[in-house]
Order: C-alpha cells, then structure tokens, then sequence
C-alpha cells in the first residue's frame, strides 16, 4: 500500500547537509558512505602526517560545540498575536527565546537568504549570563532558565573571571552561534560583530575558523565613549569599541561612501560636463623615480611650475603631455600654484569609493543611544545601547545597497537594530526587513525596568519597536506619503520558542521511564493546548517556509484549508476528511500538500487513496504533488 511521507518535526541536520555538499565536490573521497579523509587529503593536494603538528585554534569544549551544532531542535516557534503589531501585513520578525535553538529553527527557512547580520554579543566582561546550551529536547532547561533558576531552584551564575574556563565559556557560547548563522547568510552576506578589547583576539581566531581569513572584510574603530574616563588606575580612558566584520565568501563587500557630487561643477562650461580638481603629485622622490621630476609649462601663459623633490609628478612627460593637450589639467593663476587635473563627474567608474575603517563621530556615542531609549520611554531602562545612527550606518554599509533584503539580529537586546532598519527605510524608501531574536532574560527585582512592568529584557525590546514605530509615523505629521515614499512597514510578527506542538517520541528505551505510558500518550500525538495557528506555524517552518509567508484561509468541500504562497503548499488541519476533501484539494493544484493524520481517524484506505489521487493529478499536470502527513 502507498504511503504518505510524515513530516519532519526536525530542525535542518546540519552535519548531514555538509556532508552531501562535501560529496557532491569530492566523490572520490567517500567509500560506502564514509568519508575517507587520507583519500580527502589526496584530492586536495595535501599529505599530513597523523603525528604531525599543525596550526589550530583549540579549547576546552571545542569538541563539544560540534556536538551541540549536529543536535537537531525538535522544538518549534509560536505566534504570539496579542503581542505583534500588523501580524497579517508585516515582513518583520521579532523571537523570543534562545537564541542557538532559535537558529536551528530558522535553518530550512533562512538557509542563504539573509544579506546582513549583525550582533552585539556579550563582551565577557563577567556581568552578562552566558547562555546555557545543554537543552533536553523537552526544553526543559530553557524553561528553567527564562525565570533563572534551574531545576534545583539555583540561579545561574555570571562568567566571571574567577572562573578557570573564562574565555573557554565565552567561546563555547560564541561558537556555534557563528557558525549556525553563517549558513543563513547569501554568498555576498556580510557579519558585523561589535566587540571590545577583552575578547576582540579570541573573536578574530573563531571568525577566521568559521568564515575563513580569506573572508574578513574589515575591523573598525567607533569611539563610543564621548567624555574621558578618568576612573582607571592606568590613566587609559578606553574610548573605543571594535566592529568586526566578515563575508560569506571573498565577493561579499561593504558598499562603502557615497561619492559627493556637490563637489562636481563646471566653471569653464567644458563640454565634458561637471569635474573636480585632483592633485597631480605622486609618490617618489627624484632618486626613486627621476623619469616624473619634470617642469610642467602652461601653454597659454609659458609659465612652468617644478614638482616637489619630494614626490615628483603622478605622470610620465608623454601622458602628461597628452593631458595638456585634451586640456584635463587646470594651471593656476599664480606662478606659486600647482597645476591639478579635472576629474569629470560622467566618467566615474562607480558610485562608491573607499570606507573608512575609522568611523565618524556623526554615527554617535553610548550617550545617544542611552538618551534615545530614554527619551522613549521616560526612564533609563537599558545599559549602554548602541545609537540608532550608527546602527543606520551599519545596514547602509551590509545592506544599504539592495532596496529589499533581510537583516538578522540574534542579541537584540534593546533593538536598536528594528529601529535603524525602520529609520533606514523611511528615509530612503527602502524595504529592508529585519529579524530579531532575545532571550528573555529577567530583570532584576526592584530595577527601573522590573517596576516600569517589563519583566524580561524581551518585554523591553518589544515595546521599543512600538514606540520606535509611533515615533516614526507622529513624526510625518500625518503625511501618508511619507515624504514622498511608501510608508515603510512598521510592524512586526511576535514568535516565541516552545515546545513542539506534537509529542516527541523518546526513542531510548533507558530514558523511558514508562514505556506503557508513552504508547498511550501518542495515540493523540498533538498537545491538547496548542491551537491550529501553533501547528500550521510549525509546519511552515519545518517545510522550509519563512515565518512572514503570506497565509490564506480557504473553505474546500466544507473544511478549512490553508494556503501558502498562493496555493504551493496546502495544509488541512481539519479532522473527518473525506474522498470529497482530497479532490478539491487536489483540483487547486498545489506543489505540496499537509494533513493531520488523525485527519484520516484510522481510515487507512482513504490515506491510501489519497496517496493515489495526488499522483495521478500531478501526472494529468506533469507535475509532482508531494503528500505528506504529521
């Protein structure tokens, strides 16, 4: 009898999928399904012997990290609409939870599809929780530690360098994190990391091991401090912070500064149009380079002007006897000026030209960002949040240079992130949308933001993107067109980490504890609590659909279908189907199609017969309709 395939309640196999893509390029080096690496290392041109040293970078729990990276998450990501701003209109996602599942999670969905992250991680300054990573599949651990305690009722404790691991733990929390959000990043995908002194080292050597070193595109300097910190005994005020940032691959560039065109004008009325004056001088001296220290004379007036001893000209006699002639060089009126060349606006071969790895002032301090959460929410409610401005300069730097793509953010603490994504939008017109991910760590009793009602620093962050949102339309003064452009989209879907919505077969027999129980547990395999909106969620997200595609309620023979992408994917979470049912889902034609299989309430024929009305439809179309059930 034919059988529906059963969906996967499985994040991406992460091991799995390199381990085609490794033998998809070196067939050669696997032997009955095993990775020969001798034979690996021949294809590649290299010998290593098995005793042999080489150049690594290692810790205690590197080995670890990889273990945990391969562990699928089981678990799955519900809406929360009551929290959301335009759930059924917004491109915009903010995540609720851990953020190491939540990137498991986002896998199938997001797998190279996001052009720019950027993450502002813990610092290790010993303060900051670093992430608890041994989550049971029940979650469990998650659970405990969203309130801080774990199943003994002990908090967690900081990182603090009295602990023998201390750079250990911050890199083993570090590690996979990087490396699951690489693989959603595009080909030309850039990574910003804000760093500072204490792990900028150790930070480099995790990027160089995951993206390559090929692929670092640049460390930049922000001078985020804007008084002088007298406090340390070694009389240093550490004024700056660190962006680091790497590619996906060797094509991945930043889009660097826009080039002033005010400067460009045409006092002479060339014909060439508007140009600007570029310095001739070079770089040698006359020892170094005596063919470019010439006297360059002025046809019209014969006045001759040397170079300077120093450097010489940019140019031979003969080139810049050509230049004179097509009258591109610019004489002075004084005999003690130098001759310049005339750059002409329309033979630019770019836009952009050369980014400073030293950023400017104008992208702010920690002062701005701290006064712009307070001046949104009347009291200081989060420490040191990066400034809206330099946020901006980021995306324009990452993203700036598509007017659609998707920016991720999985430490958004305050989401200053969300904001410049909007601000960014509004003032260019753009539709660059943005996912956010925090945990929801808890305040501490007693604090500003614990007695202003936000229990949880993602409580924070969501409401920042509301009144960031309000903000933003108070300022346009009612103006629908937003300055001329399309009002830019400022909502956001509301998803937090949970439990799978089906019950997870535990399928080591030592860990069950009862066997009997469990059969009978699964005769009704989905949780009572969980709503249809909750399955439907999962099962876009484990069908490798993003969590702002567009959903459609349809009515056909009687039950509630629902339908992704404009009918590429039916889901029937309606139960009683019949042969009726399975036509009409059939006749609209889809790429895929989901129901429940207690759907079917035993009736094995008609799973069957289902089965076979999707295949000869897809073959009448010369299509496939693949049929699976969960």
């Amino acid at each position: 009898m034919a059988e529906a395939e059963k969906v996967s309640l499985e994040s991406m196999d992460i091991s799995q999928e390199k381990h085609e893509q490794l033998k998809a390029l070196f067939p050669e080096a696997f032997s009955e399904g095993k990775i020969d690496f001798d034979q690996l290392k021949r294809a590649l041109g290299e010998w290593v012997e098995p005793s042999k040293e080489r150049f690594g970078l290692s810790w205690p729990g590197k080995a670890e990290c990889m273990k945990i990276i391969q562990q699928p998450s089981v678990a799955t990501l519900k809406p929360a609409r009551d929290e959301s701003v335009n759930f059924d209109e917004t491109d915009n996602l903010f995540i609720e939870g851990d953020n190491l599942e939540v990137l498991k999670l986002l896998q199938k969905s997001y797998f190279g599809k996001v052009k720019m992250i950027y993450i502002d991680p813990p610092y290790n300054t010993g303060n900051e929780f670093i992430y608890p990573d041994k989550f049971a599949e029940t979650l469990d651990t998650y659970l405990e530690y969203t309130s801080q305690k774990d199943g003994e009722g002990r908090k967690f404790s900081t990182n603090t360098d009295s602990v023998g691991r201390y750079h250990s733990n911050w890199m083993n929390m570090m590690y996979p994190r990087l490396y699951l959000a690489r693989n959603l990043m595009r080909e030309d995908g850039l990574f910003f990391i804000s760093i500072n002194e204490g792990e900028i080292a150790n930070l480099r050597k995790l990027c160089d091991e995951i993206f390559g070193e090929e692929n670092f595109v640049a460390s930049l300097v922000w001078k985020s401090r804007q008084i002088v910190d007298s406090r340390p005994q070694n009389n240093v005020s550490n004024d700056h912070e660190y962006i680091i940032i790497y590619g996906k691959t060797v094509d991945a560039k930043v889009r660097g500064k826009e080039i002033d065109q005010n400067k460009y004008s045409n006092p002479d009325n060339d014909d060439r149009g508007p140009w600007m004056s570029n310095s001739i001088l070079g770089l040698a001296n006359k020892s170094q380079r005596p063919n470019l220290h010439y006297d360059v004379t002025d046809p019209e007036t014969g006045i001759s002007y040397p170079c300077s001893p120093d450097s010489g000209w940019r140019y031979s006699r003969e080139t810049m006897a050509e230049k004179i002639k097509e009258k591109r060089i610019v004489f002075p009126s004084k005999p003690e000026g130098r001759p310049r060349e005339k750059k002409f606006l329309n033979e630019l071969s770019k836009d952009f030209t050369g980014f400073s790895s030293i950023l400017p002032t104008d992208v702010g301090f920690t002062l701005n960002g701290t006064r712009e959460v307070r001046e949104l929410f009347q009291d200081n409610l989060f420490p040191f949040p990066k400034p809206v401005s330099l946020l901006r300069e980021l995306i324009v730097q990452g993203a700036g240079q598509e007017d659609e793509a998707i920016v991720l953010d999985f430490f958004a603490g305050s989401a200053t992130t969300a904001e410049a994504v909007m601000r960014l939008n509004q003032e260019e017109n753009k539709k660059i949308k943005y996912v956010m991910v925090q945990l929801p760590e808890r305040t501490e009793e007693k604090s500003n933001p614990y007695n202003a009602g936000y229990k949880t620093i993602a409580d924070i962050s969501k409401e920042r993107i509301r009144r960031a949102g309000k903000k933003i339309e108070e300022e346009q003064n009612g103006q629908l067109d937003f300055n001329g452009s399309e009002k830019p989209d400022l909502g956001f879907k509301v998803f937090k980490l949970s439990r799978s919505n089906f019950k997870v077969w535990e399928g080591d027999a030592e860990k069950v504890e009862n066997l009997e129980q469990q059969l009978f547990d699964h005769v009704d395999h989905i949780n009572a609590a969980s709503a249809p909106e909750d399955i439907l969620y999962e099962l876009l997200l484990k069908s490798g659909f993003p969590l702002t595609t567009k959903v459609e309620k349809l009515s056909l023979a009687g039950k509630d279908v629902f339908s992704i992408e404009e009918g590429a994917l039916l889901i029937c979470l309606d139960k009683n189907l019949t042969q009726e049912v399975i036509d009409a889902i059939a006749d609209a034609n889809p790429l895929q199609v989901i129901c429940l299989d207690d759907g079917f309430e035993g009736n094995d024929q008609l799973k069957a017969n289902a089965v076979q009305t999707f295949k000869a439809r897809a073959q009448e179309e010369e299509s496939e309709i693949v049929f699976r059930t969960v």
